[in-house]
């Protein structure tokens, strides 16, 4: 696996929805490629926090900024599949 493919599947891999053909080829090579380790390392913190954000009866105003912020982005990025 390499970068482009590991960043592709990262979602589902943080989502626990990784499918198993996947998943050894996927930690091989954030065993191997520490930028994309990292990378992995931050979206987790990232997601924890952002879910961290949640009040009781609703959601914060803050976080509901920060998905729309974020969901804007990941639009205007250039498909690279």
């Amino acid at each position: 696996m390499n970068c482009v493919e590991a960043i592709d599947v990262m979602e589902d891999a943080i989502e626990g929805r990784l499918p198993p053909e996947l998943r050894g080829s996927f930690e091989g090579h954030l065993a191997e490629c520490g930028p994309c380790g990292t990378y992995f390392q931050q979206l987790g913190i990232t997601r924890a926090a952002l879910h961290g954000m949640r009040k009781p009866g609703g959601t914060s105003p803050i976080r509901d900024k920060l998905i729309d912020a974020f969901r804007d982005q990941q639009d205007r990025e250039p498909d690279s599949k």
